[in-house]
């Protein structure tokens, strides 16, 4: 298989390594960024050989979000086989807005989280908004000393990113603060509130990660599968999925308001002022296409 974004390797009998290659957008998140680390994800899933995936980055950072620069996302998306059953982002308003999110965010994120492998993420650098929809989903977290873990989406008027996983990775209370102050979370802390499992020296975060594979690889693959299965069951009883369908409306309704204010999906007089200048300039790099008349 041929990518533009994505490295497929395997460093290690029963490992495999994605590593996202997009270092100049800070490996910002297009749709083919996203159907390309899908597709790695599916690559590792099947090989019979592969007991753990990694996924790392390349770059200073490990990822800064959604590239909220893509215009054309709708013809980029249908480039790609579907993933879910949400193909309705041509539809106007809402409804496409909507079907889109859920195939490239929640439908991802969650596809990811439950590949019956174990996966571990290793993070430098900053993690921004839909980064944490990368790493949040992996089994485990290695992060260097310089890691930071953002959520920016408040100050756009939206409340949390589409895979609202904040609560049960780092409890109710610091889920708040992240998100209502906007303020980084940096690699130690992230380590003591449970989000990270171990934090290394930045030279030393790929021998590090891959050291932890390498001894879950060396577990019976029909335990670690059951293992996950176990611990991802139990936040699911916790009502883990019911409480994301919530916020994922709730992340819908803040579009569907914004656009009612402003004709933009988010607040333009937050961090993302820059999208106003964009619309200005003719381009739509959130608006669904209007339908064709029948």
């Amino acid at each position: 298989m041929t990518w533009d974004y994505m490295i497929y390797e395997k460093p290690e009998p029963g490992i495999a390594r994605i590593v996202m290659n997009r270092p100049e957008a800070a490996n910002a998140q297009d749709s083919q960024f996203l159907y390309e680390l899908n597709a790695a994800f599916d690559r590792a899933a099947r090989e019979d050989d592969v007991k753990v995936i990694i996924l790392a980055a390349n770059g200073k950072h490990f990822s800064s979000g959604h590239d909220v620069r893509e215009t054309d996302h709708h013809d980029n998306q249908e480039r790609y086989a579907p993933v879910t059953p949400f193909q309705q982002h041509r539809r106007a308003g809402a409804e496409g807005r909507m079907a889109r999110e859920e195939e490239l965010y929640t439908g991802f994120s969650e596809r990811w989280r439950n590949i019956p492998k174990i996966t571990i993420a290793a993070v430098q650098g900053k993690c921004v908004s839909g980064g944490l929809l990368l790493c949040w989903p992996c089994d485990l977290i290695v992060a260097s000393d310089d890691a930071q873990f953002q959520e920016v989406t408040v100050a756009m008027g939206v409340a949390g990113v589409e895979w609202f996983a904040h609560p049960w990775e780092m409890g109710p209370r610091k889920a708040k603060e992240m998100l209502l102050t906007g303020e980084p979370i940096g690699a130690e802390e992230a380590r003591q509130l449970g989000m990270v499992n171990r934090v290394v020296p930045r030279a030393d975060l790929a021998e590090a990660t891959l050291a932890l594979a390498r001894k879950v690889a060396s577990q019976p693959t029909m335990a670690t599968k059951m293992v996950k299965q176990a611990v991802n069951a139990a936040e699911d009883a916790q009502g883990r999925h019911s409480a994301f369908q919530v916020a994922f409306a709730l992340h819908h309704l803040a579009h569907s308001h914004w656009m009612e204010v402003y004709g933009l999906p988010v607040d333009p007089s937050g961090i993302h002022g820059n999208i106003k200048k964009s619309y200005a300039e003719g381009e739509e790099p959130f608006r669904a296409p209007k339908p064709a008349r029948a």
